[in-house]
């Protein structure tokens, strides 16, 4: 007699963890902290969960999704609108954390999505030195804008804090590159993608240490994954906007950064972004187009295992 599968939703906060399990309808709260997602990880294991799903929470998911990577524990990480749908779609508008965290199990149970591939310890480590860094560039951006509008007694103590933050962001980069170095199939998949005109150093850490997807699927999932593949909106003989939505932001950010040195320099972006204005498109159209390019490009690159070559772009 075969067992029916559990789901597990988690609505995580910043103190809390709510966790709802499907069908068996068990829902218990702990903190968001080690002792928390301690009992949590055991939970899934002894009650054999089929998968975790849980939404992004602006970090404060973090802890407990390397916990559950490192337990082994199948987890997927849903895009919220797609929980809030689902749940008004059942006719459940109420929003707490507990419906949520019911929500997220259900919605795991009947959607079944595909679940995060569980990085080894060294990949996350890479990926968390990458988001430290992407962290402190961020901050400095916005010390530097802080200091064009600060009275001249406060900017000495501002240009400090920007060259602290130089300083850190400089030992993380080495970090990252001897990180890199030291593994071959990194070192050769960051070869690989610096070859093209437009991808530097930022662009090829990150996407070497958050998009380890490229290279193993095909364009059309991994444009979908880092979400520059515009969605239909069509009903009838309406025909309306496509626009993308959802996918990995922080690897979106710097394929955008990459692509807009490209639609100057590559021999190939440049005169398919020109001819995508020459058309008539709007700019921001014309770079997504170009983004979903030159991804598709890269991805091909690293799955043949072959560096830039325009004539076979």
């Amino acid at each position: 007699m075969s067992t029916q599968k559990k789901y597990a939703g988690i609505d995580v906060s910043k103190h809390k963890l709510n966790i709802a399990i499907y069908p068996s309808n068990e829902e218990w709260e702990t903190g968001n902290d080690d002792e928390g997602i301690a009992q949590i990880v055991k939970k899934m294991k002894q009650k054999k969960v089929e998968l975790v799903v849980l939404e992004p929470t602006g970090g404060y998911e973090r802890p407990l999704v390397l916990a559950l990577h490192l337990a082994t524990v199948r987890l997927a990480l849903i895009n919220p609108r797609q929980g809030r749908d689902f749940a008004k779609s059942l006719g459940r508008l109420a929003k707490t954390d507990r419906v949520d965290a019911m929500m997220l199990a259900r919605f795991g149970e009947a959607t079944k999505p595909e679940p995060r591939e569980i990085p080894d310890k060294a990949s996350l480590e890479l990926e968390a030195l990458v988001l430290r860094r992407r962290q402190l560039v961020s901050i400095k951006a916005a010390e530097k804008c802080r200091r064009s509008t600060s009275l001249s007694f406060i900017r000495p103590e501002i240009d400090e804090h920007i060259r602290l933050l130089e300083k850190q962001i400089k030992v993380l980069g080495k970090q990252i590159d001897e990180r890199i170095k030291n593994n071959e199939e990194w070192k050769a998949r960051s070869k690989i993608l610096e070859t093209v005109p437009g991808v530097g150093e930022v662009t090829s850490m990150t996407l070497v240490a958050e998009l380890p997807e490229l290279g193993h699927l095909d364009k059309k999932k991994i444009a979908a994954l880092v979400g520059v593949a515009p969605m239909n909106c069509d009903s009838g003989k309406y025909r309306g906007k496509r626009r993308i939505w959802g996918g990995r932001a922080s690897v979106r950010s710097a394929l955008y950064m990459a692509t807009f040195a490209a639609v100057r320099w590559n021999p190939v972006i440049r005169p398919y972004f020109e001819s995508l204005m020459a058309r008539g498109k709007l700019y921001k159209v014309a770079m997504v187009a170009c983004m979903h390019k030159l991804l598709g490009i890269l991805n091909a690159m690293v799955a043949h295992n072959k560096p830039w070559c325009p004539q076979l772009s």
